[in-house]
């Protein structure tokens, strides 16, 4: 069992999440929870001392097909011990984003940092609205980082906050889809639009059921039909990229690349993709170029290997060292103040359906549950 500190941490975050236990026991290296919502809980303090087969065992160990384990530990879990989990349908929840967890559970002082202050303006809010938007928040940070499982607890919490509350509910959906549970959420999605039949959230949800069921064709369908109503909407136009690049349907991707790429010039991540158009479509030079100018926009190599990697093109070479800088004499003048590198606008890569890192979608608004372009296997799977 873990130290006396884990284990209360490990209970705090579970009764923060406001979790409906149907069992808890003790484990060698921490604690396991399972919960009235079909998941497995596995805290684990110290990551080194776990082995494969106690990681199988875990697994299995409630004797239940359908239960979903989440890991979480503070430390780092071994490659193989991941990738176990992973195939085995489960989430692991490791390190900075354990640490998160807790922040964003206001658990700062059980991992060893001060408590962060509320900006001002949020005391503005009323408690109950305040509590529902900070609810919010933490599930759809954990959609974009691709962990629905956690999601689904604090979209299911903020549902249970304000039932009539519509983006929860559709937030219930994206997460059940990223987490395979297609037939379910069909229907969470369909009980969304009977009572608001025009919510674009909702209809961009059963979309992704389309491509989840492997009917593409008809989700670009309806995609380009939601583009008829309102060519404006970067959102849809944003799942509309992404299916046809899991198409492979590169032509119609650039077109859509370009309509993007004319309100958002210098998003690192389109330059990148309409690169790759132009290369698949035989203009290799300007293609290359594009990518260049990716680079220059802020495209990281970690993140263009990650697009590379779920499209199935050639790694790039790691760039050059870059070479020290020379010391300082005390004749020389003091240096300039650095020049921040410009980042990516969009979020890292989420889990699809089949398990691969996927294209993130850039965002459109800051309350869309899917504004950023993301294979639109991020609805179908979960890690």
């Amino acid at each position: 069992m873990g130290s006396t500190a884990f284990v209360q941490l490990a209970s705090g975050l579970v009764e923060a999440m406001g979790q409906r236990l149907d069992a808890a026991r003790p484990t060698d290296d921490g604690l396991v929870y399972r919960t009235s919502d079909g998941f497995l809980y596995a805290f684990l303090e110290d990551p080194n001392r776990v082995s494969l087969e106690g990681i199988r065992r875990l697994a299995d160990s409630d004797g239940d097909p359908t239960l979903r384990l989440v890991v979480l530990t503070p430390g780092r879990l071994p490659l193989l011990l991941a990738q176990e989990v992973a195939r085995r349908g489960g989430t692991v929840v490791e390190g900075t984003r354990f640490t998160e967890l807790a922040r964003q559970l206001g658990l700062e002082s059980l991992v060893g940092e001060e408590p962060r202050a509320r900006p001002g303006a949020e005391r503005r809010l009323l408690p109950s609205a305040l509590q529902l938007d900070d609810v919010m928040h933490r599930a759809r940070t954990w959609l974009d980082w691709g962990v629905p499982a956690l999601a689904l607890r604090f979209f299911r919490q903020a549902s249970e906050m304000k039932p009539e509350y519509l983006p929860a509910r559709v937030g219930i959906g994206r997460a059940l889809l990223g987490l395979g549970l297609v037939g379910d959420a069909d229907r969470q999605f369909d009980e969304v639009l009977a009572s608001r039949p025009e919510d674009l959230e909702a209809r961009l949800g059963k979309a992704a059921v389309l491509g989840a069921r492997a009917h593409p064709h008809e989700e670009v369908a309806l995609y380009r039909q939601l583009l008829e109503e309102d060519a404006a909407r970067t959102e849809v136009r944003a799942h509309l990229l992404a299916a046809l690049i899991d198409l492979k349907d590169w032509s119609s991707a650039r077109v859509e690349v370009d309509a993007m790429l004319a309100t958002t010039p210098e998003d690192p991540q389109l330059r990148f993709l309409r690169g790759v158009a132009l290369e698949q479509t035989g203009q290799t030079q300007a293609g290359s170029s594009e990518r260049e100018e990716a680079r220059r926009l802020g495209l990281s190599y970690e993140r263009e290997s990650a697009l590379c990697q779920h499209l199935g093109l050639p790694i790039p070479k790691p760039p050059p060292p870059s070479a020290p800088a020379p010391r300082a004499t005390r004749a020389t003048a003091p240096p300039a103040e650095a020049v921040a590198t410009p980042t990516a606008t969009t979020p890292p890569p989420r889990a699809s359906r089949t398990g691969r890192p996927s294209t993130a979608r850039p965002k459109a608004s800051a309350g869309s549950s899917r504004a950023a372009p993301k294979r639109r296997g991020q609805s179908r799977k979960r890690k």
